[in-house]
């Protein structure tokens, strides 16, 4: 993260990093086998310092509250390393490829945020929860990088401001997923029910379609 901070992530070699970390290229390769290894390292390590401060203190607070202190404590946990993630998000926007790379690895960590902060992560509105997480904080992470006051106070004021934003968009998604599930379920029922189709089961469909349309 240092050399991040130093140098242009392309012109970082695997030597480098393991010079720098007083390694020799046989135990770096015993360890990441990649520089993206390196990064999806750092990000579990960013990750288990999150968790490891998660507490119950903030269980009856809203949902809003409840992730507001969690992001703002893997604020707290990246501060340190603030520069080289910079250059990395610098390096990312001129890297398509490895932005996917990368946003695989902020889909795992922000699951693991919205778990933290006791929101459900999983299922079809879980899916939105996390990917639209990953793009909030991308946001918030570029507002941060030019944040120089000590409080944070405009990287702060955007986090409320995005969070009450996605919580709007998520209560929209979860009314929609209740209103569809019905149909899905009808959909399911009358296909299964086709003759060979894989899934016909001799299951009372009639049934199924019927409890399905029921709110």
């Amino acid at each position: 993260m240092e050399l991040a901070g130093e140098r242009v992530w392309d012109d970082i070699s695997i030597s480098d990093i393991a010079a720098r970390a007083n390694l020799s290229l046989a135990d770096f390769r015993d360890l990441y086998p990649s520089k993206g290894a390196v990064l999806a390292g750092f990000s579990r390590k960013i990750d288990r310092i999150v968790l490891e401060g998660t507490s119950d203190d903030l269980l009856d607070e809203p949902a809003k509250e409840r992730l507001f202190d969690v992001l703002m404590r893997r604020l707290d946990a990246l501060t340190p390393y603030k520069h080289g993630l910079e250059g990395i998000a610098e390096w990312l926007g001129r890297a398509p490829m490895a932005a996917a790379s990368v946003n695989r690895l902020e889909v795992n960590s922000m699951r693991f945020m919205l778990e933290a902060a006791g929101i459900e992560s999983e299922g079809p509105v879980g899916a939105v929860k996390v990917q639209g997480l990953v793009l909030l904080w991308g946001r918030v992470l570029r507002t941060w990088f030019h944040d120089d006051d000590a409080g944070v106070a405009k990287t702060m004021a955007l986090l409320d401001k995005e969070l009450e934003r996605g919580s709007k968009f998520v209560s929209r998604a979860e009314d929609l997923n209740r209103l569809a599930s019905p149909l899905v379920s009808l959909a399911r029922a009358l296909f299964e029910r086709r003759p060979g189709s894989p899934r016909d089961d001799g299951r009372d469909w009639k049934k199924e379609a019927d409890e399905a349309t029921k709110f």
